[in-house]
């Protein structure tokens, strides 16, 4: 059974939404931390409703953090146990889109996922999984989970635009080509941009490419 995910959301300006953009938040934030750029990217975006769940498991020794999964230089688990946690939260995640689709009374390909960090990672990892392509997958400072088995699992290939800072103390900058490779090599639509001198966060002209990336792939 998968688990309910709590969210915020932010309604489409000019009232009944053509397309849905979902946020997906980094390790130790929650929903919140991401559904304020709906207020830079709404006015851009006037027939988009944005929401942004919650990640379903609490971090440990932080009451108001929220993580997708485990993570082993954190916090003693296993990679066994992160696998399996990412596993979980994909069907929680998976359940979840479904459900806000059909909420908005939209068709899957309406759909875009922009996640960060953690969020990111997770969106790298749903979105080639699902069985109707959505619109597009935006991954910020994240990096390709289990890159070895992409090629044989995946269903649907979305564009994937990727975005890193190159001073990123948090998730290699490395992690980014590496993503890009992958993507590339199982056959998606793939584009990057590098953020120069940011660090684990999302720079103005991050925010800007990943604002024309949803102006050219989401439904007008």
């Amino acid at each position: 059974m998968t688990r309910v995910l709590r969210f915020g959301r932010k309604a489409a300006l000019n009232g009944q939404a053509k397309s849905l953009v979902v946020f997906l938040h980094g390790y130790g934030a929650d929903g919140s931390d991401l559904l304020s750029l709906a207020d830079v990217l709404g006015p851009h975006l006037p027939d988009t409703a944005f929401v942004a769940p919650d990640a379903p498991e609490r971090v440990a020794g932080a009451p108001f953090g929220h993580q997708w999964f485990g993570i082993p230089r954190f916090d003693g688990s296993t990679l066994a146990e992160m696998e399996a946690g990412v596993q979980r939260s994909a069907e929680d995640l998976d359940a979840f889109l479904d459900q806000r689709l059909t909420y908005e009374k939209l068709a899957p390909q309406a759909l875009a996922l922009v996640g960060f960090s953690q969020g990111a990672m997770m969106s790298l990892h749903v979105a080639p999984r699902r069985k109707v392509a959505m619109a597009a997958v935006v991954a910020i400072s994240g990096r390709l989970m289990v890159p070895e088995r992409l090629a044989a699992e995946t269903l649907v290939r979305p564009p994937v635009l990727v975005m890193h800072g190159d001073a990123d103390p948090v998730v290699d900058f490395a992690e980014m080509e590496r993503a890009c490779d992958g993507l590339v090599a199982a056959g998606f639509e793939t584009y990057g941009h590098v953020m120069k001198g940011t660090g684990h966060g999302i720079a103005q002209d991050g925010l800007s490419q990943a604002l024309a990336f949803l102006k050219h792939t989401l439904p007008r």
